[in-house]
């Protein structure tokens, strides 16, 4: 069973998306920041991390960060989901492997259709 960490500072959002995810036979652990996040990664070890980019304390991009000094590579898929689109907001992730953007409002058949596709291809990289 594949594991998914979930961050988002949205507790609604949160609840829909692993209710969703755990009906597709996922295994979802979810935190509220950064911070929250990179506590509970070490011991749930997840395949995917879902990391909304506006949250309080750590940010999507300070997380992606600091996941990615400790899942050196591009071992651990990051998907990014935010609404801002613009060019400048996004300049940061070029230093990041394997890391994806999901626009929001994300739907939960597109959000569902990209992890099972990094999912199926070595090393999780499309």
């Amino acid at each position: 069973m594949k594991r998914i960490l979930l961050v988002d500072d949205e507790p609604m959002i949160l609840r829909i998306m692993s209710v969703a995810l755990e009906d597709q036979g996922y295994r979802v652990a979810i935190a509220h920041n950064g911070i929250e996040a990179l506590e509970v990664a070490p011991d749930f070890n997840p395949d995917i991390v879902v990391t909304d980019v506006d949250m309080p304390k750590m940010n999507g991009h300070e997380l992606c960060l600091k996941l990615r000094e400790r899942y050196p590579g591009d071992q651990l898929p990051l998907f990014v989901v935010t609404a801002k689109t613009a060019v400048e907001h996004r300049a940061w992730s070029e230093q990041i492997d394997n890391l994806h953007f999901l626009e929001k409002p994300v739907s939960i058949r597109k959000l569902s259709t990209r992890l099972q596709m990094v999912l199926a291809t070595p090393e999780g990289v499309s």
